[in-house]
């Protein structure tokens, strides 16, 4: 896998942030200005969970990588100034977690994404 696409946006920066549980490495790939809808069983498409700038998005993100799960990115494309990657996720009792997400690029750093998650549930 190379480290950067033709946008400047570095892949293994974020493969080391997500299966390292990496808040930092994971905040440095996102724009001051970037944006996060998340959308799941709770936040339905109509009224997805939205975090804006980064100090919302490192809360977030040092929430998930607190947690006692593995988190491995399973694949990366990049086109241009988009990229999209699917992280799969299981906490200690096997419940497991599946996230796509798709991003827009400016400056080699995430602006906007839109992710979808499912989890097991009982």
């Amino acid at each position: 896998m190379s480290t950067a696409s033709s946008s400047g946006f570095d892949a293994e920066a974020l493969r080391r942030g997500i299966e390292g549980r990496d808040a930092q490495t994971l905040l440095t790939l996102y724009g001051d200005d970037a944006e996060i809808r998340m959308v799941d069983h709770n936040d339905q498409p109509s009224h997805p969970k939205v975090l804006h700038g980064r100090s919302a998005i490192g809360e977030m993100f040092t929430d998930v990588c607190a947690r006692e799960m593995t988190h491995t990115l399973e694949s990366i494309l990049t086109d241009g100034d988009h990229i999209a990657f699917v992280e799969s996720c299981r906490y200690p009792d096997g419940t497991r977690v599946l996230v796509h997400s798709m991003a827009d690029i400016r400056d080699g750093r995430i602006v906007d994404q839109t992710s979808i998650q499912a989890w097991d549930e009982a």
